[in-house]
């Protein structure tokens, strides 16, 4: 029998891989750096080299023309100082600018009045009120507030005496009343006792017992269609008894409240004052 021989087919040679050529990459835009990142990094490089005024007059072309200085000058560009802020020499003053008419601020804002004591913004007299033979046993509150004014000052309220203590000798201490005082007071000055006056003043009622009246005058008539009889004339009372003024006593320089005065009896005062220009008083005590 015969044999058939198979006639195997050639197997086709393997295909050659051709490797891809790669596109070319449309090309990138240098980024060139501005002109201030140049000056600066210039700077930089040049001042870490110990060359900053270098570094310094190379970039003056670059700013506009306009040089860098660390004094004024007209078209430059000022340096500030260490601290951040502008030189002293680059602020304008004017002439004679820390004077005023020719005064300095310290003897613009004034000075104490003789015979006064500087409690800071403010003066009080270094010693109560001098009263003459002919004003005492006057010294009520409506003489003691008219006294003060016609000096060019105040009645001190309670408040300024008490925070005045300390820098005045206030004549009345906690033992000086008609009853515990441990001297002889003299009747003569019109006082109780030595504790002084201010201006604050309270009222223990209500209505004229605490407000004064006007008083009746002299022909006043009633009101004839209401049967109202002549009113019979009365004085006018300033001073009525509610309406007292308080007392302040020393209290080892701390100063206290030590009661209050009908308005009409006498006492112990000093004025207060505000500083003025040209006083003539060097006293700080």
């Amino acid at each position: 029998m015969r044999r058939r021989h198979r006639h195997h087919r050639p197997r086709p040679a393997a295909r050659a891989t051709v490797p891809a050529v790669p596109q070319a990459a449309p090309p990138r835009r240098r980024r060139l750096p501005s002109p201030a990142l140049v000056i600066a990094l210039v700077a930089l490089v040049l001042s870490m080299s110990g060359l900053a005024d270098a570094a310094r007059h190379a970039i003056v072309a670059a700013i506009d023309g306009h040089p860098i200085t660390t004094k004024p000058k007209a078209g430059a560009l000022l340096v500030l100082g260490k601290n951040h802020k502008f030189p002293a020499s680059a602020i304008p003053t004017v002439a004679d600018a820390k004077k005023v008419d020719g005064q300095t601020p310290e003897q613009l804002a004034g000075t104490c009045p003789p015979a006064t004591v500087n409690i800071g913004t403010w003066c009080i007299d270094s010693a109560p009120y001098p009263l003459t033979k002919e004003d005492a046993g006057k010294n009520n509150y409506v003489w003691a507030t008219k006294a003060c004014e016609a000096e060019g000052g105040w009645l001190p309220s309670a408040g300024e005496l008490i925070g005045a203590a300390a820098r005045i000798k206030l004549e009345s201490t906690i033992h000086d009343s008609p009853l515990t005082a441990t001297i002889d007071l003299d009747p003569t000055r019109g006082l109780k006792d030595e504790r002084e006056m201010s201006s604050t003043l309270v009222t223990t009622e209500a209505g004229s017992a605490a407000a004064g009246s006007e008083g009746v005058s002299e022909g006043a008539t009633g009101n004839p269609r209401q049967g109202q009889p002549n009113p019979i004339p009365v004085p006018a009372n300033p001073y009525p008894e509610s309406l007292q003024y308080v007392t302040v006593y020393d209290n080892e320089n701390h100063g206290g409240f030590a009661g209050s005065e009908p308005v009409k009896e006498p006492q112990n005062f000093r004025c207060a004052f505000n500083k003025s220009p040209g006083a003539q008083n060097n006293e700080d005590s």
